[in-house]
């Protein structure tokens, strides 16, 4: 499979982009409101982005030759609010 860049960044931000919703929104809806219903989709949504993240980021490894030291910090980033972000300014300068 052949991932580009371009391809990579959109599906960084989009998962960061739903864990920021799962954490600032429907997290607080279920446990302050009583509302779950938000965090089983925004839930659901999430965790489908971070397993293409994880492994879009593996093909990026390959593709640019990351050592595997770049590729955890990449990885780390993805369980860390505003990680992706990081990821995507520090280590995709295409």
């Amino acid at each position: 499979m052949d991932i580009s860049i371009k391809q990579f960044k959109i599906i960084s931000t989009l998962e960061a982009i739903s864990f920021l919703l799962l954490l600032g929104i429907a997290m607080p809806l279920k446990y302050i409101f009583e509302m779950p219903q938000m965090v089983q989709v925004v839930g659901m949504l999430h965790g489908i982005l971070f397993i293409m993240y994880v492994m879009a980021a593996y093909f990026m490894k390959e593709k640019l030759q990351w050592p595997t030291s770049t590729f955890l910090i990449v990885l780390l980033c993805s369980v860390l609010p505003f990680g992706p972000f990081y990821a995507e300014r520090k280590y995709l300068n295409g």
